[in-house]
């Protein structure tokens, strides 16, 4: 079937075993799953990099607080 239609017959072969998980008709990640996943982890990556730059500019004010003033 997949040559008839041009595919790769492994690849079409995955399309079928991920439809079969979307319908739940076998075990594993939904499509919707994975994308909220991946959803999840880009914004834990941001919170972590906002978190570090907030990390930086508390100890940059603190120090500046620490100095004796001019």
């Amino acid at each position: 079937m997949g040559e008839q239609l041009g595919i790769n017959p492994e690849t079409l072969r995955n399309w079928v075993v991920q439809a079969e998980i979307d319908e739940g008709h076998r075990p594993g990640t939904t499509t919707g799953d994975a994308e909220r996943l991946a959803e999840l982890e880009k914004e834990v990556r941001e919170l972590r990099r906002a978190n570090a730059i907030l990390r930086s500019a508390s100890a940059f004010f603190a120090a500046e607080l620490d100095r004796p003033p001019r």
